[in-house]
């Protein structure tokens, strides 16, 4: 990796360049897409498409209660508005079955998020984005190489949303995110959004932002991504070794689709004793995380949406029921074994 770093310093191209465009063409094939497009963050992935797709004042975004900011967050930036669909409480993810009450004349775009490293229910989902006429973007960030049914986490929907985020599966050095999809007119016009909105320098056809992915973090990336698969494999060996070790356990152990690739991201098991379980954890030292402690409805900055507790009850009880255990590739047996016996101490 330090001799990638040292060639991006030794030729001063640190602005886009050969090593994003190098990363892009991998991270497309890698996504079985045909385009990709190098962005500063998952966060500006889905804010530049919204964009893209002249999504603003008076316009809906369906999307889920459950994730982290920046699914809401851009939605809200463009002037939109979010609508809520509540989660499905064995996947966490969006339930497609919520989607179709939620549509109205309004709507331009429904996004599903892929949490914790697998995907959404996609078939009915695009299914009813095809029958009403809204493009479906993938928000992909914790689901890099996620699959169902044989297809990866970013290639059915119009858009993809990637994010290199340094804790995710593959992560760069500081921020840096990946928009993929199969259109070339959409891709080109999000190459040229990402940079001020000009493909000619100074001379701009759209108003666009700052979005691009820095060549150092492109060739951080590009090292890293040769090992990615490998990493998945320490990742879901854990995930599986946890399920036999927490089998007798009182807690919920996270859903996998018989005919998915979940790349575990997280691992996230629930229990009414959140709270309780993790002050245990940190007693002993070993690392834990709330995702999501509050839902986008409860959030202090969205009061003005003025949906009380118990609009979303399936979110709300994971937010409050939900707890991340360690998951990197690193992890030993003995250190599995560690965590599996605070979490079955009484």
């Amino acid at each position: 990796m330090q001799a990638a770093v040292n060639a991006v310093l030794e030729s001063q191209r640190f602005i886009l360049g050969p090593e994003v465009d190098a990363l892009e063409a991998e991270i497309a094939a890698y996504c079985q897409v045909p385009h990709a497009i190098g962005v500063s963050s998952g966060s500006d992935a889905l804010l530049a498409i919204l964009m893209a797709e002249g999504v603003g004042a008076g316009d809906e975004v369906i999307t889920t209660p459950y994730s982290f900011f920046a699914t809401v967050g851009a939605v809200e930036r463009v002037g939109a508005k979010s609508v809520l669909v509540d989660i499905d409480r064995q996947t966490c993810n969006i339930d497609p079955g919520l989607i179709e009450r939620a549509i109205t004349k309004r709507t331009k775009a429904i996004i599903p998020v892929h949490l914790y490293g697998q995907m959404a229910d996609m078939d009915p989902i695009l299914a009813i984005a095809k029958q009403h006429g809204v493009i479906v973007i993938e928000d992909a960030a914790q689901a890099i190489g996620a699959e169902l049914a044989g297809r990866r986490a970013g290639s059915l929907g119009d858009y993809g949303c990637l994010s290199f985020f340094p804790s995710k599966n593959l992560g760069c050095a500081g921020d840096g995110g990946m928009i993929v999809c199969r259109d070339e007119a959409r891709a080109e016009k999000l190459r040229v959004i990402r940079n001020h909105g000009a493909k000619v320098r100074y001379f701009h056809t759209l108003v666009g932002g700052n979005f691009r992915l820095d060549a150092l973090q492109a060739a951080i990336l590009r090292v890293k991504l040769r090992h990615l698969d490998g990493w998945t494999a320490g990742r879901q060996r854990n995930a599986a070794r946890y399920r036999e070790l927490l089998r007798d356990a009182d807690v919920t152990i996270p859903f996998s689709w018989p005919t998915g690739r979940h790349v575990y991201n997280q691992f996230v098991i629930r229990t009414a004793h959140r709270d309780a379980l993790r002050a245990k954890l940190n007693e002993r030292g070993i690392g834990n995380e709330i995702y999501y402690p509050q839902p986008f409805h409860l959030q202090a900055c969205f009061a003005g949406w003025q949906l009380p507790r118990g609009s979303f009850p399936e979110s709300e009880l994971a937010a409050e029921h939900a707890l991340a255990l360690p998951i990197y590739p690193e992890l030993t047996d003995t250190q599995l074994q560690e965590v599996a016996t605070a979490v079955l101490a009484r």
